[in-house]
């Protein structure tokens, strides 16, 4: 996939140079780009020169000044302008694995490729590192990665992951320390394989990996309904031992799961660090109730006003804290939805997996002026769920007012709207 141009920034360097959606870069500076990593790094100059294909198959030739840390502006159809490195695993939890036909092509590619780790804070398993892909990394001092560990013992990963090179997890790991290079592990957890005394094991492994090692998310394995092999999910029983486990050791976290199906209270700040791994899950809910206790709430709205918070059954606790406080409010009243998935089945229980007809059965009959729709539950810069259907569809088949929420993490765009009226 060539570097094409996606779009461009308003007021950017780009925008003044007419660059525009369909345009391909081909080179900079007479140098060819094989991701958006090498597009950083000829960018960083003073003076540059960019060879562009406009969208008219024209070949152009632009020489630009510029400050040295100045952006280009340009948003690329894809951080990778080569071809994204394949997922060589079959993991016995791939959540690739456990999806029907007909969804967007998108969600059936497995990559692991270490680019979209550094560029996108996506995991790699390392099973497809090559010694190239080391130099580059150790050349240009990339880092942190995000990487996928789920165990240390070699021969249990060679069986979780079905790929003999999983073998050498640890040796690829002491590679990036003795490199310099900081990275965050993951540990999906699934009972009777990686659980107990194997987990003792792994994080006993990676507490020799010194300070290169920034953070440990563990998070418990997600099984659908579509699942063709046996997995057990994390109960409470073993939610509440990992918890204890993972308790023992210094950067070491269970995502919010956990203590929900352990039935604890959601940690407060300390546990989590700097929330490094947010996106996993890890501290979510405890940063959006956080924020939330730090706006500025109007003591009332001129006009009566609903609004239904539709989030995911994980995040039910969460949100119900906000609307309590947000039902404080003179002329407001805030309600929560929690979205059961019955498209994947009742053990997936997070938003960036939940269907429209999912949200459309779960809102069409409550009484509210405007639900709220969090961000995640989309496609990126799009307006599609996973399964294909649109916001408008969801809007026409529920009758409903959607406000999307950009960030999911606060709830600050529905204060100020609220406030707007």
């Amino acid at each position: 996939m060539p570097a094409e141009v996606s779009s461009v920034v308003e007021g950017s360097i780009a925008e003044e140079l007419e660059i525009e959606q369909g345009d391909i870069i081909l080179s900079i500076d007479g140098e060819k780009m094989q991701d958006m990593i090498d597009y950083k790094f000829l960018c960083a100059n003073e003076t540059i020169t960019l060879e562009i294909q406009k969208k008219n198959g024209e070949i152009e030739e632009i020489e630009l000044d510029k400050d040295f840390e100045d952006d280009l502006g340009i948003v690329f159809e894809s951080a990778v302008f080569d071809k994204v490195k394949p997922c060589l695993n079959n993991c016995i939890f791939c959540f690739v694995a456990q999806q029907p036909k007909g969804l967007r092509d998108t969600l059936y590619v497995k990559d692991d490729d270490y680019r979209l780790s550094y560029l996108q804070g996506t995991y790699i398993t390392t099973t497809n590192l090559t010694e190239k892909d080391k130099e580059r990394i150790a050349k240009l001092h990339l880092g942190p990665f995000y990487i996928s560990v789920h165990t240390t013992n070699p021969d249990l990963r060679v069986k979780m992951l079905k790929n003999p090179n999983a073998a050498k997890i640890m040796e690829n790991l002491n590679w990036f320390k003795d490199n310099d290079i900081p990275f965050h592990v993951q540990i999906v957890l699934c009972p009777d394989y990686n659980d107990g005394k194997e987990l003792k094991r792994t994080l006993d492994d990676l507490s020799t990996l010194g300070d290169l090692l920034l953070s440990v998310a563990i998070v418990p394995v997600g099984v659908t309904q579509f699942r063709d092999v046996e997995l057990k999910t994390v109960d409470k029983k073993i939610a509440k031992e990992t918890i204890e486990i993972a308790s023992s050791y210094p950067k070491v976290c269970c995502s919010d799961e956990f203590f929900l199906l352990a039935g604890e209270e959601i940690p407060d700040c300390d546990y989590y660090g700097n929330f490094s791994q947010l996106d996993d899950g890890v501290g979510s809910l405890r940063v959006i109730m956080e924020d939330f206790d730090s706006l500025e709430l109007p003591n009332k709205i001129n006009t009566p006003l609903t609004i239904c918070f539709a989030c995911s059954v994980a995040a039910q606790k969460a949100f119900e804290y906000i609307s309590k406080g947000m039902n404080k409010i003179k002329n407001l009243k805030s309600i929560v939805k929690p979205v059961k998935s019955t498209y994947w089945g009742k053990n997936i229980t997070v938003a960036g997996l939940i269907t429209s007809e999912d949200l459309i059965s779960s809102i069409k009959d409550i009484d509210a002026d405007y639900v709220i729709v969090p961000s995640i539950m989309l496609k990126p810069y799009t307006n599609l769920f996973l399964d294909g259907n649109t916001l408008d569809y969801v809007k026409e088949m529920s009758g409903k007012n959607l406000l999307v929420v950009n960030n999911n993490y606060s709830v600050s765009e529905v204060v100020d709207f609220i406030k707007a009226l």
